[in-house]
């Protein structure tokens, strides 16, 4: 029996559902997308036109950046739309599109995260070997992994949403299509459907957070043998890392990890992984990052210089 799906579009709900409120939030989230293009493209430009791309860390901090351009740009846009929006639609088709691509850009920024906590380990715990672990090619080839795990995971979400039937209600509670809130729209029982899906995001994002903190415990102990001075740059370092690691998987674990029918606050709390984490990462890249810094200063000169000639 095929699933009857009546649906064309869909109808968000958004963040609060009062107009008003929405309206002086539009210019608060611009605000706040801008801060996220102008951060991370700064950062991305800065790397690849540096010697600081060499370095595996530095690698990996630029595509983390493209990958919250991107991320950013799948959702926020839309969000802002609809902010001053009367009616906030979106076509059935454009809503599994966004649902593909959000979960796909995610998945490949939850796998650079790893690689970059990956690349601190090898330099903090077996420093004598960096050089031949962490070769541009077994970084290419983490790069690859992540983008290949990122499209399992988000092809993976999309084909079990497309099997559903939807053959009533079309309001999404959220700002966003993601697949809890979709669930809720399910005509047929969404019991076993929502233990996969915590399987497919929520215990997965639980597993790989434990496995940082795990990586970044062993790291810690590790620097006690260190100098003061190898202590405090890389606890610099460490401490950005897992600043960041923290600000992206707490709120998905939490998103993740319960029912679709719990009723909790998954929209409110998506903003910190969609737009705040985004616009902070760069801040917390470079505020504490000397070597950062001095690249930019002398990227950033050149243009300045090259602009005057």
């Amino acid at each position: 029996m095929e699933n009857q799906n009546n649906v064309t579009e869909f109808v968000f709900v958004g963040l609060w559902g009062n107009k008003k409120i929405e309206l002086l939030f539009f210019s608060l989230f611009l605000l706040c997308y801008l801060a996220v293009l102008m951060g991370n493209s700064i950062i991305f430009l800065t790397i690849t036109c540096s010697h600081l791309i060499r370095q595996p860390m530095y690698y990996f901090l630029c595509h983390l950046s493209l990958m919250d351009l991107c991320y950013t740009s799948t959702v926020v846009p839309r969000l802002i739309r609809d902010l001053a929006a009367a009616r906030k639609n979106i076509s059935y088709n454009n809503c599994m599109a966004q649902l593909f691509t959000a979960h796909l850009l995610a998945g490949v920024e939850i796998c650079i995260l790893v690689s970059m906590a990956f690349d601190r380990y090898v330099a903090i715990v077996k420093p004598l070997h960096y050089v031949a672990i962490m070769s541009r090619q077994r970084c290419n080839v983490l790069v690859v992994l992540a983008w290949a795990v990122g499209f399992w995971h988000s092809v993976a979400l999309l084909l079990m949403v497309l099997s559903l039937p939807f053959c009533g209600p079309n309001q999404i509670d959220h700002y966003l299509c993601d697949v809890k809130p979709l669930l809720k729209l399910v005509c047929k029982d969404i019991h076993v459907v929502s233990i996969l899906v915590i399987a497919n995001s929520g215990m997965v994002v639980v597993v790989i957070f434990l496995v940082l903190v795990v990586s970044y415990i062993l790291i810690l102990c590790n620097l006690r043998t260190r100098s003061s001075a190898g202590r405090r740059k890389a606890l610099s370092t460490c401490s950005s890392h897992i600043m960041v690691v923290v600000l992206f998987f707490v709120p998905c674990i939490y998103t993740y990890v319960l029912p679709a029918g719990t009723e909790n606050k998954d929209k409110g709390i998506s903003v910190f992984y969609t737009v705040i984490a985004p616009m902070l990462n760069p801040l917390i890249y470079t505020l504490r990052n000397m070597e950062m810094k001095v690249a930019m200063r002398k990227v950033w000169s050149q243009v300045a210089h090259s602009d005057l000639k």
